[in-house]
């Protein structure tokens, strides 16, 4: 076998006749080995777009090189002379080459090689070591692989019936992304940086007419943005409000009035205490120390008083028998929180519309202002909460991917460049599969949408 069968068999050189090959030290002082080839007449002069073969214009440059897949510890660099050629209906283009995308300096297996690791869950960092490239390269290989591999996006937003809506933090100080989650598939159809009405609207204007009368629910916390984009673009569509956010309204509810109750115990026991120094008694008095004790409890029941009832251990209930016993305000809420649990639970929406109704009425008369306000935010979603209980439809897949996401972050040591971060989401949380290069490999979307018959 020739040298030349050899090398092209090696690096998926398809439509390459190599000439020559040399080592050479890099910038670093390491090793490497170029390789230096002549395209074959079938693929020599190839528009980038249209494909078709056209004339020379010129030569910009006495060669061009692409980095390609490592033999072994030695970086392996492509080199050849590729024209620039004129397309009556296009213009003057760089001509195409088989093993690379136009305007990339690197091959497509060396591309998919480095997505293909970080899709697996390898830091960027490491990636970046593993194949000796920068750091913001990695996220820029990973782009163009996810936009070669979706030739065409808007096939991820075809038979939208059920969604989900949700909002998550990329970085430090409120910076946000509206995520869109197809209920069907459990992937990511859309994001976007930024939240509230204006984002969202731009998710619900890509879709056609059709699509948008094809949605059927919408589930999502209770931000009143999501309502408002909902009833303007599909108005038909039903609003789910998902029963993880409104437990959490009643636990914040109830959770600032155990910490009000702290306080005014934490007063009182310091007030104990200048009494105790002004006398200057040299040892606390048992009042003093149980009202210390007191203290203690109602600051670290707040997990007692939010976890659910059934789940407690026997720690936690001798806490909130405590709590019960003495401070009966805080009892009455934490009974308000586990019976609007227990609405949720009911699979009857008659019974939990009434049961609802019930516990309104209640929340509104329990003279408690934490909960006061809290059954205003359920009356005015009550129909949306209903419509959870009555379709079945949460927010939960939505949330994990909002966990997926916080992971992918934590895992690249965060994003700086906001687009990148969008190409990571997309091609984690999607129907998107990265295939390992082997030989002959040009994946068929990518031979589709350059119309090149390599």
């Amino acid at each position: 076998m020739t040298l030349n069968r050899i090398l092209k068999l090696a690096l998926n050189l398809k439509g390459a006749i190599v000439e020559n090959a040399d080592f050479s030290k890099n910038q670093y002082g390491e090793l490497e080995l170029t390789i230096h080839t002549r395209l074959s007449k079938k693929s020599r002069n190839r528009y980038p777009f249209c494909g078709r073969k056209c004339n020379i214009h010129d030569y910009i440059s006495e060669k061009t090189f692409w980095r390609c897949m490592d033999f072994g510890p030695t970086a392996v660099r492509l080199a050849a002379k590729v024209p620039r050629i004129c397309c009556p209906d296009h213009g003057v283009h760089t001509a195409a080459v088989p093993w690379a995308r136009h305007g990339s300096g690197f091959a497509i297996d060396f591309a998919y090689s480095v997505a293909w690791l970080v899709r697996a869950g390898v830091s960027r960092t490491h990636v970046a070591e593993r194949f000796r490239i920068d750091w913001k390269t990695v996220g820029r290989l990973v782009s163009q692989v996810w936009h070669e591999l979706e030739a065409d996006p808007s096939k991820r937003l075809e038979g939208l019936e059920y969604i989900g809506i949700d909002e998550t933090s990329y970085t430090k100080g409120h910076n946000y992304i509206t995520v869109v989650v197809n209920h069907a598939t459990n992937t990511v159809v859309w994001v976007a940086k930024g939240h509230g009405k204006e984002v969202l609207d731009q998710f619900f204007q890509i879709l056609t007419k059709e699509q948008r009368e094809a949605i059927r629910a919408v589930s999502g916390d209770g931000a009143r943005w999501i309502t408002a984009s909902v009833n303007e673009y599909c108005p038909n569509a039903i609003r789910c409000l998902d029963p993880f956010h409104v437990v959490e309204w009643a636990n914040a509810a109830l959770d600032s009035m155990r910490v009000d109750a702290w306080r005014r115990a934490r007063d009182e026991l310091n007030k104990m205490i200048a009494q105790a120094k002004r006398k200057k008694y040299e040892r606390e008095s048992p009042e003093i120390k149980e009202m210390r004790r007191h203290v203690d409890k109602i600051k670290h029941s707040k997990y007692a008083l939010g976890k659910n009832e059934e789940n407690l251990t026997d720690r936690q209930h001798e806490r909130l028998s405590m709590i019960a016993s003495e401070d009966r305000l805080i009892d009455r809420a934490h009974k308000l929180k586990e019976s609007l649990r227990k609405v949720f639970k009911l699979n009857d929406p008659e019974l939990a519309e009434e049961y609802l109704d019930k516990w309104i009425s209640r929340a509104q008369r329990c003279r408690i202002p934490a909960f006061v306000e809290l059954q205003r935010k359920i009356r005015r979603n009550r129909t949306s909460i209903l419509n959870t209980i009555r379709i079945g439809l949460s927010n939960a897949r939505i949330e994990a991917t909002n966990n997926k996401i916080k992971l992918l972050i934590r895992i690249a040591y965060g994003f700086r460049n906001i687009d990148t971060l969008i190409s990571f989401v997309m091609l984690f949380c999607s129907q998107i599969k990265i295939p390992w290069p082997r030989n002959n490999f040009i994946p068929a979307k990518i031979k589709d949408q350059n119309s090149l018959s390599y």
